[in-house]
């Protein structure tokens, strides 16, 4: 019954069937300790199938890492609802992700650690996905930059440097996560809005932080003044 249950079964859902299995023994045991007996075993076909569909490990976590990335990017997407203020797509969007990879641990495990630490070809796939949740984070920025101003001060390049980091404060995050108990997405979501967007909020306002002038004294924490006397090393007024 089993061998006839087999053939029957739809091509497409067999497959999806070993990529599940794939993904949790990858997320689990990581590329290297994880065999094609064991995926074949935990997914109920025989190795030799595994590699009828799927050619080889290497192509098999290819496949494992699309799927997580595109599941990934989707639902990110879909939980950025079009039409709000950008604060609200940007907590909407960051809910979705960190939903997503709660309840997608070995998934968020084999794109995050796995994929990055097991050569090139797998790196530059997800590669792929992350830049195309930072391109997405940019636009979420510039749009919020458009709103607050006209002729916002904000250079594409320093948008782009704002997204690369909270998209790399989210994964650092998401891995928190998922190792401390009780942590819900939405309260993940919450502490990087707090963290991040009360900056960005501040740049929307047109109020920037500067650096200190590294050339003047910083006398008792007070910050240096710049040639104007306007003082540096705090958020002011973008001029």
């Amino acid at each position: 019954m089993g061998a006839v249950k087999t053939k029957r079964m739809p091509r497409a859902v067999r497959e999806q069937q070993m990529l599940d299995a794939a993904v949790r023994t990858f997320g689990q045991r990581g590329y290297t300790a994880a065999s094609m007996d064991e995926i074949a075993e935990l997914a109920g076909v025989s190795k030799p199938l595994v590699y009828l569909y799927l050619n080889s490990k290497e192509d098999l976590f290819t496949a494992c890492i699309r799927r997580e990335a595109t599941a990934l990017t989707e639902a990110v997407r879909a939980g950025a609802l079009p039409g709000l203020p950008a604060d609200r797509q940007l907590w909407s969007g960051l809910t979705a992700f960190f939903t997503h990879t709660a309840r997608h641990p070995d998934g968020w495990a084999v794109l995050h650690l796995q994929a990055r630490t097991h050569g090139e070809v797998f790196a530059a796939e997800v590669a792929a996905m992350r830049a195309e949740i930072v391109a997405f984070v940019t636009q979420l920025i510039l749009a919020a930059a458009r709103e607050a101003h006209r002729d916002p001060d904000l250079p594409e390049r320093e948008v782009s440097g704002l997204a690369e980091a909270l998209v790399g404060a989210a994964e650092s995050l998401a891995d928190w996560a998922n190792a401390t108990p009780g942590v819900t997405a939405r309260q993940s979501a919450a502490t990087l809005m707090n963290f991040a967007w009360a900056g960005l909020g501040d740049l929307m306002a047109g109020r920037r932080w500067t650096p200190p002038d590294d050339s003047e004294p910083d006398i008792g924490g007070t910050g240096a003044t710049d040639a104007t006397g306007a003082q540096t090393g705090r958020t002011s007024p973008v001029r």
